[in-house]
């Protein structure tokens, strides 16, 4: 089991959850709670009921009945139990209003001592909501997972941790900045548990995290990019990598990429792989920085044929880039790729050296019309 310790998270959940347009027709629901709370507690313990029979043809608007008026419930004793039975089998629907309002009220209810305790049993249906086709129930999903994990005295199975973290590395590149930012610092929060077990298995996850990590260091979201520079202290912290903990902590992240590759050459065509599809993203500064790293990687793989044709290949795709600055920075690092190619050793490192010394120089050299081959030295 794991144990969770305090962290935080992003705040009030009602500021990024869109209300799903169905409750829109449901407004007499809230002034109903406003007018009588007795007949309106009684209206909601008779849907309750008619929820419990899963009728098909009243179930999508006594759900939505429902969501307008739960603080009218009383969810002492067996009343937590059954409210939760509903919407569990609600987030299993395959309609997608009912997994939305099934959502929206578990977090309208996170706050309920009752029902957060509980809310754990759900984490199997959540982590398989995480893969949802619609961005707001993974939104709300996330935020949701994000919140029952803020209790510290939770205990966690392993094996739904492992789970867990396995779904959210693909949120990393989720098209939803907010989808991005949560998932990431929830999966801080789980990396930082303390783990009786399966430690290894953790230990793949999280290395497989360090390059999305990185890339997103450079997002335009300036959200995403410091929850990304923060839990890739926590990841570099935990596999005990103190270069890689040094260089984020100083923001020197053109050295972490030269760092990772130094430590195991070994891992540089899985690297590679991880790194390619970042060379299509729409934001040009993580373009940039696929392209810096798979030159870094392209001097640590020389010599490996077919490694290496495919980082060419992706560069020579990458030179007629929208932007100007992405195909030149993809022709100035084929140009040394293929240049290293044909050295030898001992001028390689020369010249890996003299492209350290340019990029530190660069708004000199700029001036001289230079090449401008510094770009790659940054990786």
């Amino acid at each position: 089991m794991l144990g969770k310790d305090q962290t935080s998270v992003s705040p009030s959940w009602e500021r990024f959850v869109p209300r799903p347009k169905v409750l829109v027709t449901f407004s007499p629901a809230r002034e109903i709670s406003r007018v009588s709370i007795p007949l309106c507690s009684r209206i909601t313990h008779y849907l309750l009921r008619l929820l419990s029979t899963q009728e098909p043809r009243w179930e999508l608007p006594a759900l939505a009945f429902l969501v307008e008026v739960l603080e009218c419930l009383n969810l002492s004793g067996g009343g937590a139990n059954r409210v939760l039975q509903i919407l569990s089998r609600h987030l299993r629907s395959k309609c997608r209003d009912r997994r939305r309002l099934a959502l929206r009220a578990l977090l309208k209810l996170i706050d309920n001592p009752s029902m957060s305790e509980k809310m754990w049993s759900l984490t199997e249906s959540l982590v398989e909501l995480l893969c949802d086709a619609d961005g707001e129930i993974v939104s709300m999903t996330v935020m949701l997972l994000s919140f029952i994990s803020r209790d510290k005295d939770m205990l966690i199975a392993s094996s739904i941790a492992l789970q867990l973290l396995e779904a959210l590395l693909p949120l990393f590149d989720h098209d939803n900045s907010q989808v991005q930012q949560l998932s990431i610092l929830l999966f801080q929060a789980l990396v930082s548990l303390p783990l009786q077990k399966d430690k290894k298995a953790l230990k793949t996850h999280v290395r497989q995290s360090l390059l999305p990590l990185y890339f997103h260091c450079h997002d335009e979201d300036g959200r995403v990019a410091q929850a990304s520079q923060e839990t890739l202290l926590c990841v570099a912290k935990f596999l005990k990598r103190r270069d890689l903990e040094k260089v984020v902590k100083n923001k020197k992240l053109w050295k972490f990429t030269e760092c990772l590759l130094a430590d195991d050459s070994s891992r540089a065509a899985e690297h590679l792989r991880q790194a390619m599809p970042y060379l299509e993203s729409p934001q040009e500064p993580l373009r940039e920085a696929a392209i810096r790293f798979l030159g870094m990687a392209g001097r640590q793989l020389r010599g490996k044929k077919e490694e290496l044709q495919l980082i060419c290949e992706a560069l020579e795709g990458m030179t007629n880039d929208i932007s100007v600055g992405v195909g030149s920075l993809s022709i100035q690092t084929l140009y040394v790729l293929q240049a290293v190619e044909r050295a030898g050793y001992s001028i390689l490192d020369s010249l890996h050296d003299q492209l350290r010394r340019a990029w530190r120089t660069r708004p000199h050299l700029l001036g001289l019309g230079w090449l401008r081959c510094w770009s790659f030295a940054e990786c």
